[in-house]
């Protein structure tokens, strides 16, 4: 059996948020840029509040 990174020793995973890109390389982007963002960011992406996303990077940039 294939271990899958840190996921498999925090079993079971929800899904909370997902989008299609046009190409693989374009997704993992993405989940790079997602990874390297604080928990808040995180947070307010997932409930979809992108008011709050923008003003957390504009924080985050001074």
């Amino acid at each position: 059996m294939h271990s899958g990174g840190d996921t498999a020793k925090r079993l079971p995973v929800v899904l909370l948020w997902s989008q299609e890109f046009p190409t693989r390389d374009e997704a993992f982007d993405a989940e790079r840029q997602i990874k390297g963002w604080s928990r808040a960011k995180k947070e307010a992406l997932i409930t979809g509040d992108w008011s709050r996303v923008i003003e957390l990077a504009k924080n985050r940039q001074r």
